[in-house]
């Protein structure tokens, strides 16, 4: 069975945007309008979906929510900046909205951007989601549809039989039977691949395709070049000092992991600095 891989985050809000926003803002009569463009021309970034909003307290505002797929030092800056942005396209007051998909480490997330010079303060507040802290119950109870392809690494999601209950959901729904694909690969992080083939009953290799899958192949290509570059880096001083350091400007370019796990080895055995420029 082939299925489409490719599944949107502005899709997936789409699904049901009422029950989203009120989701993630917390506001009970908050009621969803248009989904804006979010693309800004100042910055090639483009925001995950920026959706019209308004309630009798607050009006019309904008509800801005961007989808990450592990939380970065970077998204307290991004997200001051995709707010003030939103805000000036559109003239309206923004409530930024973060959602951490996957857990990494136990650091604290900062829910907030603060910065000051010379007495000159910044500050941008926006609201934290870390699925892994959402009750599994929230995605079949409230509705919210959207989760459901996020159900193996909600709280208390990670049961098979929870995991077929929202597979059962998805394909007797026109509307939701392609976001089996996204459930697949989720449900790959609790339960055996070989399980999850036998509840998909389809080929696992079409995850390959999936844009979650090609991030987080990404995500781990660099952060392994990033540790072979540390260890280069170290191995250079230790050996020839501050000469052979003189070479990680050159080595810093490279972004191929097999290659600089070569050069590696080749700083063990080097007898010079020069030899290693050689092979450089």
């Amino acid at each position: 069975m082939t299925k489409s891989a490719d599944v949107s985050t502005k899709r997936l809000i789409s699904l049901a945007p009422d029950n989203w926003v009120k989701w993630v803002t917390g506001i009970p009569d908050i009621i969803a309008g248009e989904i804006l463009n979010s693309e800004f021309q100042w910055i090639s970034r483009e925001s995950d979906v920026l959706i019209r909003a308004k309630n009798p307290q607050y009006g019309n505002f904008l509800v801005l929510n961007e989808l990450q797929l592990r939380p970065t030092p970077e998204m307290p800056r991004r997200m001051r900046a995709y707010a003030a942005l939103a805000e000036e396209k559109y003239k309206l007051l923004t409530y930024p909205v973060l959602i951490n998909i996957l857990k990494t480490g136990d650091a604290e997330i900062p829910t907030s951007y603060e910065t000051n010079i010379a007495g000159l303060r910044a500050i941008q507040d926006y609201r934290v989601i870390n699925l892994w802290e959402v009750d599994v119950n929230i995605a079949f109870e409230q509705p919210l549809p959207s989760l459901l392809p996020f159900v193996p690494i909600l709280k208390g999601g990670e049961n098979e039989s929870i995991i077929r209950e929202a597979l059962r959901i998805l394909r007797d729904d026109e509307q939701l039977n392609q976001l089996e694909t996204v459930l697949a690969f989720f449900a790959t992080f609790v339960l055996e691949s070989a399980l999850v083939q036998e509840i998909m009953r389809w080929d696992m290799a079409v995850l390959r395709e999936s844009p979650w899958y090609q991030e987080i192949l990404k995500q781990g290509r660099q952060e392994g070049t990033e540790l072979a570059l540390q260890g280069i880096e170290i191995l250079l001083e230790m050996k020839f000092g501050s000469t052979g350091l003189e070479l990680m400007p050159i080595i810093s370019q490279i972004n191929d992991l097999e290659r600089l796990k070569s050069i590696q080895q080749a700083i063990k055995t080097a007898n010079s600095v020069e030899d290693l420029r050689q092979i450089l």
